[in-house]
């Protein structure tokens, strides 16, 4: 939907799903004002044209015994294209590291990692953060309240 326009029930039903995927579309119709057949057909769109990427279950990592959340900074010896796909490939295979980011800093990259605790967390630095290809240096930010998280169904406070 490059360069496209959404109109407020668009926006609207976003909004909706954002905070609901698995809303019905009855209830999702009702919500936004419209009925049934044009809120599928919004739907088969914003689907058919990236704009929803899909649905998924919010996960309470504290249930399933992954609470410690550090973010790491990482720097990298080598900065070329190769480099930077041999640490992306890398990276992908770490289950612990939730998220990746390459960043326009002071530091390459910017990873959070979810661990059930310290000690975890240091063992999986050791073992598996720190052998990425091309990582020179690594600094470490630990977590202590996550204040607004909206991938978690509900936030800390």
């Amino acid at each position: 939907m490059t360069g496209e326009t959404f109109d407020r029930f668009d926006l609207a039903i976003l909004d909706i799903l954002g905070a609901d995927g698995r809303i019905s579309v009855t209830e999702l119709a009702a919500r936004v004002g419209l009925s049934k057949s044009p809120v599928q057909t919004r739907l088969k769109r914003l689907e058919q044209s990236g704009v929803i990427l899909g649905y998924r279950a919010l996960i309470d990592p504290v249930r399933l015994r992954r609470e410690h959340v550090a973010f790491v900074e990482v720097k990298l010896t080598d900065t070329r294209e190769s480099a930077l796909d041999a640490f992306n490939v890398a990276v992908r295979q770490i289950p612990e590291i939730e998220q990746c980011h390459l960043i326009a800093g002071n530091f390459d990259y910017l990873l959070k990692v979810r661990t059930a605790d310290m000690t975890r967390y240091r063992e999986l630095l050791a073992t598996r953060i720190s052998v990425l290809p091309h990582v020179a240096q690594t600094s470490t930010y630990v977590a202590m309240q996550a204040i607004k998280d909206v991938t978690l169904a509900s936030e800390s406070g």
